[in-house]
Formats: structure tokens, sequence, C-alpha cells
């Protein structure tokens, strides 16, 4: 089997340094579980906080920042209720007094190409283009994103959510996996990212994949 970031990257696969290869073949039963600190969690300008606490809402994005702070990713791989080959990246941060959680429901859409499912509730989908970097790791940016919501059905334009940017790779120095994330407005500038590094041991989800790394909720926006 192929999992939904190989087969996105296609012969680009090769190019990835070979930690990174074992890193996104998640299929199957095979999943990853990270753990790891994030050096530094930023947000843009007092503006972006109402914002970024809707997001919190429904487990997209959030306003609290800081350094050092610890945090899990999970990625598992499953077939959802519309028979989609999905892997979860559900990202939790224990930041003091709070935890906080950004998930996206990955999948391969045959319209689309690649696509995340953000949040608790699926109501926004946004499509993704992923390349290897020149140094083995990989990089995915983020371009239409359309909104389901009861009766509305919308394709959001750029001004109203700007452009994400993921940034992983592999640093045999410290034998850890490093990544840098950023949500930056053609307007009004950096909304909020994250930098830092974790470790990661892969999972055998023969058994199933528990319903709490899962949406509410799971739509098609085909």
């Amino acid at each position: 089997m192929t999992g939904v970031l190989e087969r996105s990257l296609g012969a680009d696969f090769a190019n990835l340094h070979p930690r990174m290869r074992e890193r996104l073949a998640l299929c199957g039963t095979r999943g990853m579980i990270g753990h790891g600190v994030m050096d530094r969690i930023w947000r843009g300008p007092g503006f972006t906080l109402p914002f970024l606490w809707l997001g919190s809402t429904r487990h997209i994005l959030f306003p609290e920042h800081g350094r050092n702070v610890p945090f899990t990713i999970e990625n598992y791989p499953y077939v959802d209720r519309h028979g989609r080959e999905t892997v979860s990246f559900v990202r939790t941060f224990e930041f003091p007094g709070r935890r906080r959680r950004f998930d996206a429901q990955m999948v391969h859409s045959a319209g689309h190409g690649l696509v995340d499912y953000l949040g608790t509730h699926q109501h926004l989908a946004v499509d993704l283009a992923v390349s290897a970097r020149p140094d083995g790791g990989f990089r995915i940016r983020s371009g239409g994103f359309r909104l389901r919501e009861g009766p509305v059905r919308a394709r959001l334009p750029r001004a109203l959510t700007g452009t994400a940017q993921v940034d992983e790779w592999f640093d045999a120095a410290s034998e850890r996996f490093r990544i840098e994330v950023a949500v930056v407005h053609p307007r009004f500038g950096p909304v909020f990212g994250y930098e830092g590094s974790f470790a990661a041991r892969f999972v055998d989800v023969g058994g199933g994949v528990s319903g709490a790394v899962k949406p509410l909720r799971e739509k098609v926006m085909d």
C-alpha cells in the first residue's frame, strides 16, 4: 500500500532522506507517534486574537504562545466512513494549565489531490501542494480553502485565509525530526506559527484507530 503523502510526492518521494521516507510511509496498520518540544510558538499582533480564539473552539489554531512547550503528534492511517484513505495529523500542545490541539485529517482526493480537512467538524478543507526539499525534508504549502457549514458552501478568497507553510526535515546531528509552521496573511503578515523537534516511534494500529483523534463529523468537499 502507498500512503497519501507518498502518493502525492510521486517520484519526488525517492529524494527524501531515508528517515523522512520512513516517517511518511504511513498506511495500512502502520502509524506514528512523535513526542517533542516546540522551541517557540508565536502569534501575530493583538487583532489576530479573536480569529485564533475562534479557531481553538474547533481545534484549529489557538491564541497561546510560549517557548519550550511539550507537544505530541499522532499520525494514524485509517479509512473514513466515506471510504477515503486518511491519515490523522493531531497535534497536542501542553501549555502551563491548558492543553491545546490542532487537528487535521489528510486525504488524497481524485479531484483536488492532497487535501487537509481541518478541525473537529471538517467544516474547512484546504488543498495542499507537497514537494521535497534539497536537504531531504519536505514542504507543504496551502492552496485554496473551501467552507461547508450547514447550507453554506463556498470557496474562500485568499484575503480571508492567507497561506500556511509546513517544513519538516530530519536533523542527523540530534537524531530528531525538525518542524517549522507559519501562517501568513497577504495583507496583515504573520498570524501564527511554531518551530521545534520531536522523536518518532512507529505503532501498529491494526486494532483500530481511537475516536479521540477522529473528527466529530466527516465531510466530502470534492
